[in-house]
């Protein structure tokens, strides 16, 4: 029996973080939980246009912050 649970995944990519919501996959293989191709790939792409400092288009699949140094 398959079923899905909305989790949020954080990202860290040098001065920004984002915040990606995925489905995690549960049933009674011994891979569960895990994420669907989609949203695996989702998490890469928001990875890579962190990278290139591309945060209009990762905010397309994720919530962005900036970090900042607090000391």
């Amino acid at each position: 029996m398959k079923a899905t649970v909305t989790k949020t995944k954080l990202i860290h990519e040098g001065q920004y973080a984002a915040e990606v919501d995925v489905e995690l996959i549960k049933d009674d293989s011994v891979w569960s939980p895990y994420l669907s191709p989609e949203d695996a790939f989702k998490l890469d792409n928001v990875r890579g246009e962190l990278r290139k400092g591309n945060l209009k288009s990762a905010a397309k699949n994720a919530r962005i912050y900036e970090l900042h140094p607090v000391g």
